[in-house]
């Protein structure tokens, strides 16, 4: 029980260290100074709050049902600033209590053929009197009008592309080609805008530690001057667990003249590959071809080459041969007349 009485005797050590500390005369000093500030401060708070003041405060813009095949040709104002007066306790509300909402445009009524849309004083004063107390004097509003131009936009539809980097865990690989739903999607914008696009990208988009299917919701990068029919798509990425396949594929060499013969050694090499383990049964050699142009033994003096795979699967991935050089005799057909 030694500890026991330990711990017991540490702890009343300490709170006679506090008590000690607590009726010295300069924490006594401290304290009574420090509860003055806090009193000070506070009377000054409350009789700032009560005093009026000048300042300028912002309400943001909402546009809704914008239509697709417009372009604006003007700058489209995103607030409405205001000059207001009030008590302090007012002001403080409208910046960390009741802020403002957005003022919301709706574009439905839109004609296409008069190339404008006009929101008028009455409508911005209205909306903005909704939000301030009676008690606020409402000085100014910018703009106090708001006149939307716009022209007609084209459209054009272009392919869908992912970008982004796809990290698996070791043993597996992306196994097919990523699917893109919608895989393309319609673009308006100006005849000029529209020459320069070739494809819309998603959004930089990191996979980290892949090892199964994987469905995303990704933004569409957006484009300066530009409406998309859809903001957002679904990306899916095949992921499976991968192993290794030997195959051994015939070397052909192409471009044979007819009064020639060629012997290669080996006639065959060895094609280590990885496939997703759902296909392991489902590859054949016949999938393969190992081959050498004709012409390059032609220009070569060393007696052996390197040979490539030209074909395989899409899905097969890192292919390695073995051995990656072989070496070839050249031989005059003696049957050819």
């Amino acid at each position: 029980m030694s500890w026991f009485k330990n711990i017991v005797r540490t702890c009343h050590t300490v709170l006679t260290d506090i008590k000690a500390f607590l009726h010295r005369q300069r924490w006594k000093e401290a304290l009574i100074f420090f509860c003055f500030v806090l009193l000070s401060f506070g009377f000054w708070l409350l009789q700032s709050l009560q005093q009026e003041y000048e300042t300028d405060m912002s309400i943001p813009i909402r546009y809704t049902n914008v239509p697709d095949d417009i372009i604006f040709t003007n700058k489209i104002p995103q607030a409405i600033n205001i000059r207001i007066k009030d008590k302090g306790s007012a002001l403080l509300n409208y910046t960390i209590g009741q802020k403002f909402r957005s003022i919301t445009i709706d574009m439905t009524g839109l004609s296409k053929e008069s190339g404008k849309f006009t929101v008028d004083k009455r409508y911005i004063e209205a909306e903005v009197q909704k939000q301030v107390l009676a008690t606020t004097t409402l000085y100014s509003i910018e703009p106090q009008a708001i006149t939307l131009r716009f022209g007609m936009r084209k459209s054009k539809e272009f392919p869908i592309v992912f970008q982004g980097n796809i990290q698996t865990e070791k043993g597996f690989l992306v196994s097919s080609d990523i699917q893109i739903s919608p895989s393309r999607v319609t673009v308006y914008a100006s005849d000029s805008i529209l020459d320069t696009i070739q494809e819309i990208k998603t959004v930089y988009t990191e996979i980290k530690n892949g090892k199964k299917n994987i469905t995303r919701v990704v933004a569409l990068e957006p484009i300066e001057g530009t409406n998309f029919e859809t903001n957002n798509v679904s990306v899916t990425i095949p992921i499976e667990e991968y192993t290794e396949k030997m195959l051994s594929i015939p070397v052909t060499v192409t471009g044979v003249p007819v009064n020639y013969k060629i012997r290669t050694f080996p006639q065959a090499v060895e094609v280590a590959c990885n496939i997703p383990i759902s296909r392991f049964k489902e590859l054949t050699e016949d999938m393969f071809t190992v081959e050498v142009p004709y012409a390059q033994l032609e220009e070569n003096v060393s007696g052996s080459i390197d040979v490539q795979v030209t074909k395989k699967p899409d899905w097969v991935r890192y292919c390695h041969l073995s051995p990656a050089k072989i070496e070839f005799l050249l031989e005059q057909n003696t049957s050819f007349k």
